[in-house]
């Protein structure tokens, strides 16, 4: 479900100190009831696949996204972290770097920022533009807790404005519900099975 930015700007998180010139694309409540030690298996969760949709219609929107990318020289690593945008790391205060940047994204191009006990945070750069995905753990509101998943960008100039336009509407509509989707049905998956584990 999405949420209003300030679900997300509201809350003491350690992101705000690295991405005041970031602004706020999207949040999402995300359906992932647990209690307060469960974030780092949510952290897993999501760095391990368990949150990327295989479904038809997310997957040719990606192939698509890949493919445009290549042939225009979005994604070449002369267009990313460390080349066209400094890492966000250069920003971090010295305990969020030894706090430890948490599990990597195999197969995707984010790179871990930082892991604290409700927080996690991972950057992308490429032609278009320099984003974060943030993972929060939140109380629910009935005594548990639950994930919050906000997206923070910076648009890469006219090129970037116009790309995050232009696909707002298949984020919205396609993209993250059918990720989020799968990414809770794999979390109660999860908690099913953990429940029928012996003693």
């Amino acid at each position: 479900m999405r949420l209003p930015n300030t679900a997300h700007t509201a809350r003491p998180w350690r992101i705000h100190e690295l991405t005041r010139d970031f602004r706020v694309e999207d949040v999402w409540a995300l359906d992932t009831p647990g209690g307060p030690d469960d974030f780092p298996r949510l952290v897993r969760r999501i760095t391990s696949g368990g949150g990327s949709d295989e479904s038809c219609g997310p997957r040719i929107l990606w192939t698509i996204r890949w493919k445009v990318g290549e042939l225009l020289g979005w994604d070449e690593p002369k267009a990313g972290l460390g080349t066209r945008v400094p890492t966000l790391r250069d920003r971090l205060p010295a305990d969020l770097r030894e706090a430890g940047r948490g599990p990597d994204f195999p197969g995707l191009p984010f790179r871990p920022l930082y892991l604290l006990h409700d927080e996690w945070a991972a950057e992308i750069a490429n032609r278009t533009v320099h984003g974060v995905m943030h993972l929060g753990w939140v109380p629910d509101g009935a005594g548990g807790h639950r994930g919050q998943m906000a997206v923070l960008v910076k648009p890469n100039g006219l090129l970037g404005t116009s790309y995050l336009a232009a696909i707002k509407p298949f984020r919205h509509l396609v993209i993250y519900p059918s990720m989020l989707r799968q990414l809770e049905d794999g979390w109660r998956a999860d908690a099913r099975d953990l429940r029928s584990q012996p003693g």
